[in-house]
């Protein structure tokens, strides 16, 4: 087992190191000038370029890219050009309502995918099989940003249920979490289905059922605990995408999660503070990957022998 973590740690090593390197050339690809940004179109060329040498960004390309790489090592991301703030302690404070909001999308989608999948696996080829099919389907066509407006306009401002935006409560979190999980529950219960119809077809599911054992057993003891490890490398993916996917929804619902940081970044062409978001997003990632990877292992040792 320990063999086996340290080559998959050796493997991402290099990972956060090129995903530094696309985010600093991509964000410095993108037009348009921050410090022009921040004073207006009214600012003196003098005051523009004192800014802009203050902060280094009339240095040469590769010079910014080894300052990057430097602070990067020491845990320094830079200053915010927007707050004024070190952009750590703006991504930092900002960071825990994006997991929040993203582990509660998970959940949403793993308490609707879980039971769906099962009973669609069950009841194959009846009137629930294929309503539960039409719904995932449904589900993956329905885009984040399409999904998110008619919720607010159903839950928020016609039945006033539940609050349009904000972070605080409960009530806050249900529909982004709603938003965000629907599709990842579509693409689950179709994945959980396909999974549990081997399963269920599998010889060790026709011992358990001549031993006698409840079908309720047999089902969710048996075949959904095998069922699920292929979908644990699934879920592991998706988290990224959640993470990705929060933009659009933290945007929709005013939900103060990096999400929303980034958008105000890009606007304000903010290159340190919109290289830290994306960074702790890729980082994120990365370590949800490698917990993912151990996880399976855990669940079914042959992925560890094999390696």
């Amino acid at each position: 087992m320990i063999r086996f973590l340290g080559q998959r740690v050796l493997l991402t090593i290099p990972v956060p190191f090129l995903a530094a390197t696309l985010v600093f050339l991509l964000i410095h690809l993108v037009p348009g000038d921050p410090v022009q940004q921040m004073l207006g179109e009214g600012a003196r060329a003098d005051e523009i370029g004192a800014i802009r040498h203050a902060w280094g960004l009339d240095l040469p390309l590769r010079v910014q890219y080894a300052r990057f790489l430097g602070g990067l090592l020491r845990g320094d991301l830079g200053q915010s050009f927007k707050f004024n703030r070190p952009v750590r302690e703006v991504v930092l404070s900002r960071y825990p309502a994006t997991l929040e909001l993203t582990l509660a999308s998970m959940l949403v989608a793993l308490l609707i995918a879980i039971p769906g999948g099962v009973r669609s696996a069950v009841k194959v080829h009846r009137w629930e099989d294929r309503w539960l099919g039409f719904l995932s389907l449904l589900g993956l066509s329905f885009p984040t940003f399409a999904l998110g407006p008619v919720l607010i306009l159903v839950f928020s401002i016609e039945i006033g249920w539940l609050p349009v935006s904000g972070r605080g409560s409960l009530a806050n979190l249900v529909l982004p979490a709603i938003t965000m999980g629907s599709a990842l529950a579509a693409i689950l219960l179709r994945m959980i289905r396909g999974s549990m119809l081997d399963e269920l077809r599998a010889a060790y599911v026709r011992t358990a059922r001549a031993k006698g054992l409840r079908e309720r057993a047999v089902v969710y003891r048996h075949a959904l605990r095998n069922s699920l490890i292929p979908v644990l490398a699934v879920v592991g993916l998706q988290f990224g995408s959640l993470l990705a996917g929060a933009i659009v929804t933290e945007t929709i619902f005013s939900w103060p999660g990096l999400g929303r940081l980034t958008m105000q970044a890009i606007s304000a062409r903010d290159y340190p503070l919109t290289q830290g978001c994306l960074l702790a997003v890729a980082a994120t990632y990365i370590a949800v990957n490698l917990i993912t990877d151990v996880l399976y292992t855990v669940i079914d040792p042959r992925i560890r022998v094999s390696s």
